[in-house]
Protein backbone atom coordinates (compact mmCIF):
# COMPACT_ATOMS: atom_id res chain seq x y z
CA UNK A 1 0.00 0.00 0.00
CA UNK A 2 2.90 2.51 0.85
CA UNK A 3 4.07 2.16 -2.65
CA UNK A 4 0.77 2.75 -4.31
CA UNK A 5 1.17 5.90 -2.66
CA UNK A 6 4.17 6.94 -3.45
CA UNK A 7 3.53 5.88 -7.44
CA UNK A 8 0.69 8.27 -6.72
CA UNK A 9 2.60 11.33 -5.53
CA UNK A 10 5.28 10.33 -8.57
CA UNK A 11 2.32 10.81 -10.68
CA UNK A 12 0.99 14.04 -9.53
CA UNK A 13 4.52 15.37 -9.85
CA UNK A 14 4.92 14.45 -13.28
CA UNK A 15 1.60 15.95 -14.25
CA UNK A 16 2.49 19.11 -12.44
CA UNK A 17 5.20 19.55 -13.75
CA UNK A 18 4.14 19.21 -17.11
CA UNK A 19 1.27 21.70 -16.86
CA UNK A 20 3.86 24.22 -15.21
CA UNK A 21 4.57 27.19 -17.47
CA UNK A 22 6.41 29.90 -17.01
CA UNK A 23 4.58 33.37 -17.01
CA UNK A 24 5.86 36.54 -17.81
CA UNK A 25 8.85 38.10 -19.94
CA UNK A 26 12.68 37.83 -18.71
CA UNK A 27 14.88 41.37 -20.10
CA UNK A 28 15.93 41.25 -22.93
CA UNK A 29 19.70 42.43 -24.43
CA UNK A 30 19.43 44.26 -27.41
CA UNK A 31 23.20 44.85 -28.89
CA UNK A 32 22.52 48.51 -30.51
CA UNK A 33 22.84 48.36 -34.47
CA UNK A 34 22.51 44.59 -34.62
CA UNK A 35 26.40 43.35 -33.63
CA UNK A 36 28.69 43.45 -30.83
CA UNK A 37 30.48 46.28 -32.03
CA UNK A 38 27.94 47.93 -33.78
CA UNK A 39 27.63 51.79 -32.34
CA UNK A 40 29.72 53.13 -35.42
CA UNK A 41 28.30 55.92 -38.43
CA UNK A 42 28.19 53.26 -40.89
CA UNK A 43 25.24 52.28 -38.87
CA UNK A 44 21.26 52.94 -39.69
CA UNK A 45 19.94 52.68 -36.43
CA UNK A 46 16.33 54.33 -36.94
CA UNK A 47 16.13 51.10 -39.12
CA UNK A 48 17.73 48.80 -36.48
CA UNK A 49 15.01 50.29 -33.84
CA UNK A 50 12.00 49.93 -35.85
CA UNK A 51 12.66 46.39 -36.07
CA UNK A 52 13.09 45.77 -32.33
CA UNK A 53 10.60 45.85 -29.43
CA UNK A 54 11.95 47.30 -26.40
CA UNK A 55 10.34 46.53 -23.10
CA UNK A 56 10.65 47.94 -18.73
CA UNK A 57 13.51 45.86 -18.05
CA UNK A 58 15.08 45.42 -21.07
CA UNK A 59 18.87 45.90 -21.99
CA UNK A 60 20.58 48.59 -23.92
CA UNK A 61 24.16 46.73 -25.10
CA UNK A 62 26.78 49.68 -26.66
CA UNK A 63 29.49 48.47 -28.17
CA UNK A 64 32.03 50.78 -29.90
CA UNK A 65 35.76 52.44 -29.55
CA UNK A 66 35.95 54.58 -26.23
CA UNK A 67 38.99 56.58 -27.42
CA UNK A 68 37.04 57.42 -30.78
CA UNK A 69 32.99 57.28 -30.05
CA UNK A 70 30.38 57.88 -27.21
CA UNK A 71 27.37 57.56 -25.98
CA UNK A 72 24.93 60.35 -24.14
CA UNK A 73 21.75 60.32 -23.02
CA UNK A 74 19.97 63.32 -24.30
CA UNK A 75 16.88 65.23 -24.01
CA UNK A 76 14.25 65.07 -27.56
CA UNK A 77 15.26 68.25 -28.19
CA UNK A 78 19.29 68.16 -28.35
CA UNK A 79 18.64 64.60 -29.95
CA UNK A 80 16.60 66.56 -33.03
CA UNK A 81 19.47 68.83 -33.28
CA UNK A 82 22.65 66.78 -32.25
CA UNK A 83 23.72 68.76 -29.16
CA UNK A 84 25.45 66.99 -26.53
CA UNK A 85 25.93 69.33 -24.27
CA UNK A 86 23.22 69.31 -21.17
CA UNK A 87 22.92 65.45 -21.54
CA UNK A 88 20.99 63.63 -19.29
CA UNK A 89 23.68 60.81 -18.06
CA UNK A 90 27.46 59.52 -19.61
CA UNK A 91 27.06 55.86 -20.68
CA UNK A 92 30.73 55.82 -22.07
CA UNK A 93 32.72 54.09 -18.86
CA UNK A 94 34.84 51.25 -21.30
CA UNK A 95 33.26 50.49 -24.86
CA UNK A 96 31.08 47.90 -24.38
CA UNK A 97 28.51 49.69 -21.94
CA UNK A 98 24.99 48.66 -21.13
CA UNK A 99 22.09 50.70 -20.18
CA UNK A 100 18.72 49.53 -18.90
CA UNK A 101 15.47 50.87 -19.77
CA UNK A 102 13.88 51.28 -16.30
CA UNK A 103 10.61 53.35 -17.54
CA UNK A 104 8.05 52.99 -20.39
CA UNK A 105 9.21 56.03 -22.47
CA UNK A 106 11.02 56.97 -25.42
CA UNK A 107 15.13 57.23 -24.29
CA UNK A 108 17.09 59.37 -26.83
CA UNK A 109 21.15 58.47 -27.34
CA UNK A 110 23.67 60.49 -29.63
CA UNK A 111 27.36 60.47 -30.21
CA UNK A 112 29.09 63.24 -29.18
CA UNK A 113 32.02 64.82 -30.78
CA UNK A 114 30.35 65.35 -34.19
CA UNK A 115 29.59 62.15 -35.13
CA UNK A 116 25.51 62.80 -34.42
CA UNK A 117 25.54 64.29 -37.65
CA UNK A 118 26.69 61.29 -39.28
CA UNK A 119 23.58 59.57 -38.27
CA UNK A 120 25.48 58.26 -34.74
CA UNK A 121 22.01 59.01 -32.85
CA UNK A 122 19.05 56.36 -31.84
CA UNK A 123 15.48 57.14 -30.24
CA UNK A 124 14.24 54.12 -28.24
CA UNK A 125 10.56 53.53 -27.36
CA UNK A 126 10.33 51.39 -24.84
CA UNK A 127 7.11 50.15 -23.66
CA UNK A 128 5.00 48.43 -20.30
CA UNK A 129 5.61 45.09 -19.71
CA UNK A 130 3.14 43.22 -21.58
CA UNK A 131 0.32 41.70 -18.94
CA UNK A 132 1.16 37.99 -17.34
CA UNK A 133 -1.15 36.15 -19.74
CA UNK A 134 -0.87 38.23 -22.82
CA UNK A 135 2.20 36.45 -25.27
CA UNK A 136 4.95 38.11 -24.63
CA UNK A 137 7.12 39.02 -27.84
CA UNK A 138 10.14 37.01 -26.32
CA UNK A 139 13.38 36.21 -29.09
CA UNK A 140 13.51 32.22 -30.11
CA UNK A 141 17.06 32.16 -28.16
CA UNK A 142 16.19 33.29 -24.82
CA UNK A 143 12.66 31.20 -25.13
CA UNK A 144 14.41 27.98 -26.29
CA UNK A 145 16.33 28.74 -23.60
CA UNK A 146 14.04 29.01 -20.83
CA UNK A 147 12.46 25.34 -21.74
CA UNK A 148 15.88 24.26 -21.48
CA UNK A 149 15.99 24.79 -18.03
CA UNK A 150 12.43 23.95 -17.30
CA UNK A 151 13.75 20.53 -19.09
CA UNK A 152 16.40 20.50 -16.69
CA UNK A 153 14.54 21.29 -13.57
CA UNK A 154 11.87 18.21 -14.48
CA UNK A 155 14.34 15.78 -15.18
CA UNK A 156 16.24 16.50 -11.92
CA UNK A 157 12.83 16.30 -9.83
CA UNK A 158 11.52 13.07 -11.58
CA UNK A 159 15.20 11.16 -10.86
CA UNK A 160 14.65 12.30 -7.32
CA UNK A 161 10.99 11.20 -6.57
CA UNK A 162 11.71 7.81 -8.86
CA UNK A 163 14.50 7.54 -6.49
CA UNK A 164 12.32 7.86 -3.12
CA UNK A 165 9.69 5.66 -4.56
CA UNK A 166 12.22 2.69 -5.35
CA UNK A 167 14.72 2.87 -2.43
Amino acid sequence: MEVGRKIIVCLLMIITMGSYRIEGREPVLHRVGGGRYTWDPKINFTNWASNEHFYQGDWLYFGFDKHIYNVLEVNKTNYEKCVDKGFISNITRGGRDVFQLLEAKTYYFLCGRGFCFHGMKVDINVEPLPPDNASPIVPEKACSTRKMNQIKLSSVLLVLAMTWIFL
